[in-house]
C-alpha cells in the first residue's frame, strides 16, 4: 500500500531539476507536485508499461533494472535523493524501458504528464536542468562502458565506488578528507550486477578492500569509502 501525502511544502531548491527557477515558478511546482511514501522493494515503474508520471526522489534510493530472458537482472543505475525517475517516457511517449524499484523506504514527489509538459513549455530553466540530468547520466553510462572494456572486476568495482561516492557520498563528523559514506544500502548482488561480475568475485574484492582499509561496510550494507587514492590506483 502506497502512502499518499499532501501537496509538497518542503524546500525543493536543492533538487538539481528545480535549480535557478523563480519564486513564482517554484510556487507553481509546489502546487502541481504530490508526495508519496513507498516501502522498500516496491516497483514504482514497470518495464513496457505506458509512462504517465515523472518522479523525483526526496529521500531514499531507487534502482533502475532490466529483467533478462534467462531470469537474471541487470541494474543500470542507482538513484538517490534529488534524482529524476521516469522522465524519458514522458518526453518520447514510448513505454517504460526499465523497472524502477525502491531499495529502501523512499519518499517520492510526482507529477502527471500534462502538468510536466506544461512546466517544460513555460519554464526555460527546467528544460536546461533536465538536459543537464541527461548529460550526467550519459557520462556515467560512458564510464561504465569504458570500465567494462578495459578494467578487470577489481578496477570496475573501484571506479563504481568512486563515482557513487563523488555523486552521493556524505561526509560525517570526524571523517578525514578522503572519506565519505554512501547514504543507501548496496548488497553484493547489486554491486555484481552493476559491474558485470559474479557475487562471489565481488565478495572477494570487497573483502580485500576492507582488509586494506580502502572501504568499510556497516551491518545495513552501507559502504564508506576510506581511501579515494587507494581505490583510484585500482582503476589504473
Amino acid at each position: 500500500m502506497l502512502a499518499l501525502l499532501e501537496n509538497v511544502s518542503v524546500n525543493l531548491e536543492y533538487i538539481p531539476l528545480f535549480q535557478n527557477l523563480s519564486e513564482i515558478e517554484m510556487t507553481r511546482l509546489r502546487s502541481q507536485l504530490r508526495t508519496r511514501r513507498v516501502p522498500a522493494n516496491r516497483n514504482i515503474i514497470r518495464m513496457e508499461q505506458p509512462g504517465e508520471m515523472i518522479y523525483i526522489i526526496g529521500q531514499g534510493t531507487v534502482k533502475i533494472q532490466v529483467d533478462q530472458t534467462d531470469g537474471s537482472e541487470v541494474i543500470l543505475a542507482i538513484l538517490g535523493p534529488g534524482e529524476v525517475v521516469g522522465e524519458m517516457s514522458l518526453i518520447d511517449r514510448e513505454d517504460r524501458s526499465a523497472n524502477a524499484i525502491t531499495m529502501e523506504e523512499t519518499t517520492l514527489y510526482w507529477m502527471n504528464r500534462t502538468c510536466f509538459e506544461e512546466c517544460l513549455r513555460s519554464m526555460p530553466n527546467l528544460n536546461f536542468n533536465l538536459m543537464q540530468v541527461f548529460t550526467r547520466r550519459l557520462r556515467f553510462a560512458n564510464q561504465q562502458l569504458q570500465a567494462r572494456s578495459r578494467l578487470d572486476v577489481d578496477g570496475r568495482l573501484a571506479q563504481l565506488l568512486i563515482t557513487l561516492a563523488e555523486e552521493y557520498g556524505r561526509r560525517e563528523p570526524g571523517y578525514g578528507p578522503d572519506e565519505s559514506t554512501l547514504p543507501f544500502r548496496l548488497t553484493q548482488s547489486e554491486l555484481a550486477s552493476l559491474v558485470g561480475a559474479t557475487r562471489v568475485r565481488v565478495n572477494q574484492v570487497l573483502s580485500e578492500y576492507k582488509q586494506r582499509n580502502l572501504i568499510s561496510v556497516d551491518p545495513s550494507y552501507r559502504i564508506t569509502v576510506r581511501n579515494y587514492a587507494g581505490l583510484a590506483q585500482r582503476c589504473e
